[in-house]
């Protein structure tokens, strides 16, 4: 059920709230894809979560916890909104995290000189007891309504989760075998954002500091350790997770209605060098000149390189690995385009197919294109049926219709990783 539960809105109270966007998380579970960083549509997931928290009037100020290695690179990013007054890094658990941000919050607070008045009616006048809200940086589909009803429901009754109720049969399985059948009525999956005054929270950080022994997997459950009644309002079955590759084409089709398709074009040309044998489309043409380049000048390799970087958003071959000592002179294309897959992998996209042409008047390559495309194929992890070579080499104009180079022009589809 989505919106605000009835009975949970305080009329005329003008609820402000202040919000910990929790992603400092090491995505254990995401086959080593950064999760907060992966691609939905045209920004990445962790832009879509913050847009959504702060797209909600309640929402006053964001205090964003991120792992210390990506601080540099987050505090950089042009899609930060501006109630994002804060970004800290977390600590390897939940808590540790939720107690940066509200550290965090506070010394904003503190150093913008906006105090700590008594009227809660007022957005100029901060409440002594505010609402904090704490929701998940993999929950980039959360609506602002539902952000809403938990900071309405956490102001009149003092804490607050959304909860989906679970509607499968559950079962009990013990050592691979059912064990039993847990009777369902009652039982409801946990969303975020959780929300609770501050006081309480603080009051349950104290009684069980973040670095205690004790972990809790969400605030509710801290909450719970301390006594602290929590209230429920119903979730939103479209408040997705994103826990495993997966979840990340769930969740672009519920935030764009669609899993976008993403296309990349490449192309690249070398003159003729001194020197052979020549490099082109993964395999070695002995008794053919190479072509020119810092690398091995495989043109074919460049241009399908280039196709999945653009495919991806991530830039071009140029800028990722530009001529000089941190690309060693000579590498082997091959060796550029196995770093360009993992860049891929790393925001969670795969190669799906390429299709290739290759311009040339010399050498003869008909009989070399099913080797060509059976080396690209395995350097990008795809079936040979994903992968198509042709070539492209009468009536040609400029050096490639001269015979002094050779160029090459791909087009790539990535994919979801599954």
């Amino acid at each position: 059920m989505t919106g605000r539960a009835t009975g949970s809105k305080v009329e005329g109270s003008g609820v402000v709230a202040d919000a910990i966007v929790v992603a400092a998380g090491s995505s254990q579970r995401m086959a080593g894809i950064d999760k907060m960083l992966a691609p939905i549509g045209d920004r990445p997931l962790l832009a879509w979560t913050l847009a959504a928290i702060a797209a909600a009037p309640e929402t006053e100020r964001i205090a964003l916890v991120v792992a210390a290695d990506t601080l540099p690179a987050i505090r950089a990013a042009d899609w930060l909104p501006a109630k994002v007054v804060a970004i800290v890094a977390g600590g390897p658990r939940r808590q540790e995290s939720v107690a940066a941000g509200l550290a965090a919050l506070d010394a904003h607070r503190a150093t913008s000189g906006t105090g700590e008045l008594s009227d809660a009616g007022d957005r100029d006048a901060r409440p002594t007891d505010p609402v904090v809200l704490v929701h998940d940086g993999g929950r980039p589909a959360v609506s602002t309504e539902l952000v809403g009803a938990v900071a309405h429901a956490v102001a009149e009754h003092g804490a607050a989760i959304p909860v989906v109720p679970i509607v499968a049969t559950v079962k009990r399985i013990d050592d691979g075998w059912v064990s039993a059948t847990v009777e369902r009525a009652g039982l409801g999956t946990a969303q975020t954002p959780q929300g609770a005054r501050r006081s309480l929270l603080e009051a349950a950080l104290r009684r069980f500091p973040a670095s205690g022994d004790r972990t809790f997997t969400d605030e509710a459950a801290l909450l719970e350790a301390c006594r602290i009644p929590v209230h429920a309002i119903p979730g939103e079955p479209m408040n997705l997770k994103v826990t495993t590759p997966d979840d990340l084409g769930r969740v672009e089709l519920a935030l764009l209605g669609r899993v976008s398709p993403r296309v990349g074009y490449g192309d690249d040309a070398h003159s003729f060098g001194p020197g052979e044998p020549l490099a082109l489309g993964g395999i070695t043409i002995e008794g053919a000149p190479r072509l020119h380049g810092h690398s091995d000048g495989d043109v074919v390799i460049h241009a399908v390189a280039d196709a999945l970087l653009g495919a991806a958003g991530l830039g071009d071959l140029g800028r990722v690995f530009p001529a000089g000592p941190d690309t060693p002179k000579g590498i082997a294309s091959a060796e550029l385009l196995a770093e360009v897959v993992r860049r891929l992998a790393a925001i969670g996209l795969r190669p799906g197919q390429l299709d290739l042409t290759i311009v040339a008047a010399r050498p003869r390559l008909g009989d070399r294109l099913d080797a060509m495309r059976g080396a690209i194929a395995g350097l990008v992890g795809l079936p040979f049926d994903r992968v198509n070579v042709k070539a492209s080499t009468g009536n040609l104009a400029g050096a490639e219709g001269a015979g002094r180079g050779i160029a090459a022009r791909a087009v790539a589809v990535v994919e979801r990783i599954r």
